[in-house]
């Protein structure tokens, strides 16, 4: 791989040149699975530990999703584009879940397919496939770049569009035999790619609406992180004294324990609040579609609607469904800032009652929580895994969920003390992402606890990529709340219709001896007493360790909303 300074150009077979390209981006590890229509990106990541500059790190795994849901918890943790290289046909659908995950998400994730070789092109080439028509409606942009001499600036555009507002995934393949030609293209030129400015105007109409509530409540997630935005809105919450929930990963924007963080108070947040401004998060089922407010009676819709404020990265990212006081989109810390400054040129109401009741019924909750947190049930209630997980977590742990009811408690008692420290599905809500997201969490984050959260339904799709975490010295712990079911949905079908069907799982399954058979280290445990000594094993352990905690299957997450 040559640079010619007199040019400005890159030099070398198409993988090289690729990797180089990725490299200028940010791209630090390359996450695959063994294709020989991908070699030359192999050679490129080899050559570029050779050359002096940053090594692309090559991680290999035993599922391409695993590869896939890797480059997106990339993304997702470090702002740069993950990057995943499959091999064509089933390597490529394969990852085609992650995919969708990060379009939902607005993770930054380039992926890179093999193709057939165009010399054999319809021909019945081994895995020949046209992969776009398949990846093109969950990507922000999908291409095939047809020779050696397209790969520069169409790598170049895929890292761009997938590391622009709004963000997302992005896809390229080149056909085999192009892949191993030489090929020359620019060195890639990396300008500001922060979103637009915000229409002053519009900002000005939120800071009026904000200035004028009595009971305001700020909604933060993902984008406000994925945005570099954790700052801005942090000042905005201190200094104007605004109540905040969070979600995905918004979750640590406001540290957890901060008295301005709500989020144990959403349901007297939500029905008191005379104004819900939502920032970096979509109007989904999630936070009711965007309707706020009392409800007249029982789960119907509120009596009179509560107005709200819909702040996006971009403009497609606003709501086009919510009846909205007001919106505005751009560049997250500008919209933020510019609206701190409006507010701080206003007298604003005394919300001091109203902080105080939100506050009181977050204390009340967690005084409630305690109960579970502590219980000595037998069998054991996913609750008490969480008393014992969370003191024992860092300020800086990542944690990782991956799995139905039992995650949703985490999302209940888990609240992170920093930002870009929590990891889910998000909306898509995939299973099977959690392996994935460990390995990519314990590169990115190298001196921090890194724990993934399991249920015992989720394992079945990704536990074999333990063996990745093995072969990589990535040391994970692995938490599994075993209840022997789907329990997402074992309590529906049997509300429904009185019984259920193919929601039991086998009783008391030692996926812990799995994890031991390859490589890593587990035990299995079900005296509630126990599982404090069990974490404290795992985290010694320094290698993949699963504590495996068999849970009761009646003891089920008490939810409003079952995503539709």
């Amino acid at each position: 791989m040559t640079t010619t300074p007199d040019t400005d150009q890159l030099t070398g077979h198409a993988g090289e040149i690729a990797t180089a390209v990725a490299r200028a981006h940010g791209v630090e590890t390359m996450f695959t699975l063994s294709g020989a229509h991908v070699f030359p990106m192999y050679d490129g990541a080899v050559k570029s530990q050779q050359d002096g500059g940053t090594p692309v790190r090559l991680v290999d795994v035993r599922h391409e999703q695993t590869a896939a849901f890797a480059a997106e918890a990339t993304g997702k943790l470090t702002r740069v584009p993950g990057l995943a290289v499959l091999t064509a046909g089933p390597g490529v659908t394969n990852g085609v879940s992650a995919l969708a995950q990060a379009r939902f998400a607005g993770s930054p994730m380039v992926v890179v397919g093999g193709r057939a070789p165009n010399n054999r092109w319809g021909t019945g080439a081994l895995q020949e496939i046209d992969h776009l028509p398949i990846v093109a409606p969950v990507t922000k942009h999908a291409a095939t770049l047809m020779t050696a001499n397209d790969v520069a600036a169409g790598f170049h555009t895929a890292f761009t569009e997938a590391r622009s507002s709004h963000r997302g995934p992005t896809y390229v393949d080149v056909p085999m035999d192009e892949f191993f030609n030489t090929g020359v293209g620019p060195v890639p030129s990396i300008g500001d790619l922060r979103g637009a400015e915000p229409d002053p105007d519009a900002v000005a109409r939120v800071a009026g609406l904000v200035a004028d509530a009595h009971r305001p409540v700020l909604v933060l997630g993902t984008d406000v992180w994925a945005d570099h935005a954790e700052e801005a809105v942090l000042r905005l919450v201190e200094e104007m004294r605004l109540p905040a929930i969070t979600n995905g990963m918004g979750r640590g924007v406001v540290p957890g324990g901060h008295p301005l963080l709500v989020t144990k108070a959403r349901g007297a947040a939500f029905n008191g609040a005379d104004l819900v401004v939502v920032i970096g998060t979509p109007l989904d089922f999630r936070l009711g579609y965007g309707v706020f407010g009392a409800r007249a009676s029982g789960s119907g819709a509120p009596a009179t609607p509560t107005p709200v404020v819909h702040i996006a990265d971009s403009p497609g990212q606003v709501s086009g469904h919510a009846a909205l006081a007001a919106s505005v989109s751009g560049d997250l810390t500008r919209v933020l800032d510019g609206l701190l400054e409006a507010l701080a040129r206003t007298n604003q109401p005394d919300r001091s009652a109203w902080l105080a009741l939100l506050q009181d019924t977050v204390a009340a909750a967690s005084a409630k929580d305690a109960a579970l947190l502590g219980a000595e049930a037998d069998p054991v209630h996913p609750a008490r895994i969480y008393g014992e997980l969370v003191p024992r977590l860092a300020d800086d742990a990542v944690v990782i969920g991956d799995g139905g009811d039992f995650v949703s408690f985490a999302g209940k008692f888990v609240e992170p003390k920093r930002p870009g420290c929590w990891l889910d599905p998000g909306p898509y809500g995939c299973l099977g992402a959690g392996l994935g997201a460990a390995v990519a969490a314990r590169i990115a984050r190298p001196s921090s606890q890194v724990v993934l959260l399991l249920g015992d339904g989720a394992a079945g799709f990704s536990l074999m990529d333990v063996d990745t975490l093995v072969r990589h010295d990535l040391p994970v712990v692995m938490v599994m709340g075993n209840n022997s079911a789907w329990g997402l949905e074992k309590g529906p079908m049997q509300m429904l219709y009185g019984y259920d069907v193919a929601a039991d799982l086998a009783p008391r399954t030692a996926y812990d001896q799995v994890v031991s058979a390859l490589g890593g280290a587990g035990e299995t445990v079900s005296d509630p007493r126990l599982i404090g000594p069990a974490l404290d094993r795992a985290f010694a352990a320094n290698v993949p360790y699963l504590v495996n905690v068999i849970t009761d299957v009646e003891a089920a997450y008490p939810r409003a909303t079952f995503g539709i």
